[in-house]
């Protein structure tokens, strides 16, 4: 059975922010980031192109990084729940949805 790798990221990054905000323990919440990424990187890996792995990763790990800055304008919470929509959403079209 393949895993689906929208929830996946997703839930890491909702999951990843949540456990660093109420812990206030910023590493813990880098951690989980990085066992959803290790996890949903190593299931395109083996479901798609290097190509289409590459663009996915590039787009978890970009949804990380604008989410920061996008906070400042938005607020935490849509921040953190969109870029997790529109990282969900690439993974399930260029991913999941093959699968």
């Amino acid at each position: 059975m393949a895993l689906s790798t929208a929830a996946i990221t997703s839930g890491s990054l909702i999951g990843g922010w949540q456990l660093a905000r109420s812990t206030g323990i910023r590493p813990l919440g880098g951690a989980v980031l990085a066992a959803g990424g290790i996890l949903a990187g190593r299931e395109w890996a083996r479901t798609t192109s290097p190509a289409v792995t590459t663009a996915l990763v590039a787009t978890y790990i970009g949804a990380f990084g604008l989410s920061h800055p996008l906070a400042k304008k938005i607020g935490s919470w849509p921040s953190v729940l969109a870029v997790s929509a529109v990282t969900a959403a690439a993974a399930y079209a260029l991913s999941d949805r093959r699968a």
